[in-house]
């Protein structure tokens, strides 16, 4: 079996382009708990603390948007362009994310027990990434720098990584299935054991073979 051919065995995400539609000017007195945004756009706005607990984003924008805290925990969002945001802190644990695209700095991204299908990062910068126990379908984070991917007990099917680079991967007790990590840098992965699902290049999976040879309690010796 050829190379090439190889390579079309794993599963890619399926992300749809966003279709946003006429966009009205959003009220920045809108932008709170519970909210029910629906077709507008916020953009240039720079905020202290961002609350969107419980909220539902629908074909709506937010462009160079920037919080020094972010709150969506609980909130719902379908068909959502953040765009170039600057949001160093992020609450968004428990969340529904539905055909969202994310560009940006994000920093810390609490985001555990969540709900994503459509989603993909790109260009950006992130430091912690918290998605423990979250349920993931068709995700891909391309062309961006994270310190840390914490995918414990996730739920992860058709997920990839693209010129991206992860100091930390932490994937003990999750469930994979079509992870493409061919285009990621890893440099640390916690749980080796538990990579059943994912794919890797030859050359990874020889960075790999001491945390395999140490998890597995083999001792390799010259």
């Amino acid at each position: 079996m050829s190379a090439s051919r190889r390579r079309t065995t794993t599963q890619a995400p399926q992300i749809d382009e966003l279709r946003l539609g006429a966009l009205g000017e959003g009220d920045p007195a809108d932008l709170r708990r519970n909210a029910d945004l629906e077709s507008v756009r916020y953009a240039d706005l720079t905020l202290g603390h961002l609350d969107l607990t419980g909220a539902v984003l629908a074909s709506t924008q937010l462009t160079a948007v920037s919080a020094d805290e972010t709150d969506l925990k609980g909130a719902r969002l379908s068909e959502v362009h953040l765009d170039r945001v600057a949001m160093p802190v992020v609450r968004a644990a428990r969340g529904q994310w539905r055909d969202v695209r994310v560009s940006g700095r994000l920093g810390s991204l609490e985001a555990y027990e969540s709900q994503w299908r459509s989603v993909h990062f790109v260009g950006c910068k992130l430091s912690f990434v918290n998605l423990r126990g979250a349920e993931l379908l068709d995700v891909a984070f391309t062309d961006c720098l994270i310190e840390e991917l914490d995918l414990s007990s996730a739920k992860v099917r058709r997920v990839r990584l693209t010129d991206t680079r992860v100091a930390q991967l932490d994937v003990r007790g999750s469930t994979l299935e079509a992870l493409d990590l061919r285009g990621a840098d890893l440099a640390v992965i916690d749980g080796p054991l538990d990579l059943r699902g994912a794919t890797v290049t030859p050359d990874q999976l020889t960075l790999l073979a001491p945390a395999f040879a140490e998890a597995l309690g083999v001792r390799v010796e010259g």
